[in-house]
């Protein structure tokens, strides 16, 4: 038990050049089991899973926190969340689904990339190190897969991947 809770904190903070981020991702029970619940009728359709999340996530009312991150069961307990909260649940539901995500840090926001594989969506997708990542935003109600990037991508200020919080290292960005 003091191994985990030691595992739990030591691996919510990020530093980012001068600040630093904290994130309550988790692989818990109750995130399973509300992945689980939520694509229940996708038949293991990636897109109908990956929407399903997200149209989830987004009803959820944006209201500031002014304190750390929520964590995942906090967000639908209380029903509001900001863009922390809110990347916070949506990436925990999809990474216990095993899907490759990370979150993208730009000032004052932070949204969710998703790889599909090999899926074609006729979207903009943000491309690291050649790889594909849809956009997931969190904050626009019932905002599809694949969300135009309303950024400059020297905005970016890092992708992180939240379970391990570390910055992933980025050679090659493009938008397109």
């Amino acid at each position: 038990m003091i191994y985990s809770s030691f595992f739990i904190v030591k691996n919510q903070f990020t530093d980012i050049g001068d600040t630093t981020y904290v994130n309550q991702v988790r692989e818990d029970d109750y995130t399973i089991k509300l992945a689980s619940y939520l694509t229940k009728n996708c038949n293991k359709d990636k897109l109908c899973e990956v929407q399903n999340l997200l149209d989830f996530v987004t009803t959820i009312p944006y209201k500031i926190n002014e304190s750390i991150a929520k964590s995942p069961k906090q967000v639908v307990e209380q029903n509001f969340g900001d863009c922390d909260d809110k990347s916070n649940l949506l990436i925990s539901l999809l990474k216990v689904l095993r899907y490759e995500v990370y979150f993208v840090l730009v000032p004052e926001h932070i949204f969710v990339i998703i790889n599909l594989d090999n899926l074609n969506i006729s979207k903009e997708a943000l491309y690291i190190n050649d790889k594909k990542f849809y956009i997931l935003e969190t904050t626009a109600t019932l905002s599809k897969i694949g969300f135009p990037l309303k950024y400059k991508l020297s905005d970016i200020e890092a992708v992180i991947e939240p379970f391990k919080n570390k910055k992933i290292l980025i050679n090659n960005l493009e938008y397109k």
